[in-house]
């Protein structure tokens, strides 16, 4: 990955879910009722973003990938720099011999077009993530579920003569 937005967003989200997580932990060990609310509802909103994305990268068909594929193509030039070095192929359909291109194969001029394999790389990605994404949204409903359960119960080290 060269670009430093995505992986910026990328640190980014990680550090929003370890402090998500943090304060589900202290809302546990503490037992203390708001964390655990606050948890819960931020738990299940990102439920419902990584369902959404998960069901949508599993939804999507050929000819939707290839529009992605296309107006991603057609709006970075770094990304195509970099699509043309790793993949080594020229152009996104058709490859013009006059076109400037970073890829090995502009030596020999037979580049294939970059369409086919991003088509196939794509499809690929989109079923993997969608999956992973689908299994670990399932993992949350299951803590949002289990917050639910446990909020309301006493805390086991209080006193036992004090109201909830």
């Amino acid at each position: 990955i060269s670009s430093f937005r995505v992986v910026g967003v990328v640190i980014a989200v990680g550090v929003f879910l370890f402090f998500i997580a943090l304060v589900g932990l202290i809302g546990a060990v503490k037992h203390h009722q708001v964390l655990l609310f606050f948890y819960m509802i931020i738990l299940l909103l990102v439920f419902i973003v990584q369902f959404s994305v998960s069901c949508a990268c599993l939804a999507l068909n050929e000819e939707q990938q290839s529009e992605l594929l296309e107006v991603g193509w057609s709006n970075t030039n770094s990304a195509r720099t970099d699509i043309e070095r790793n993949l080594n192929c020229c152009g996104f359909r058709v490859f013009y011999p006059n076109e400037t291109c970073a890829a090995d194969c502009l030596r020999t001029l037979h580049c294939r077009p970059c369409a086919p394999i991003m088509e196939e790389y794509s499809g690929m990605v989109l079923r993997f993530v969608g999956g992973i994404g689908l299994f670990f949204s399932f993992t949350e409903i299951l803590g949002v579920w289990l917050t639910y359960r446990y909020r309301n119960q006493k805390d086991p080290r209080a006193n036992p003569s004090a109201f909830i």
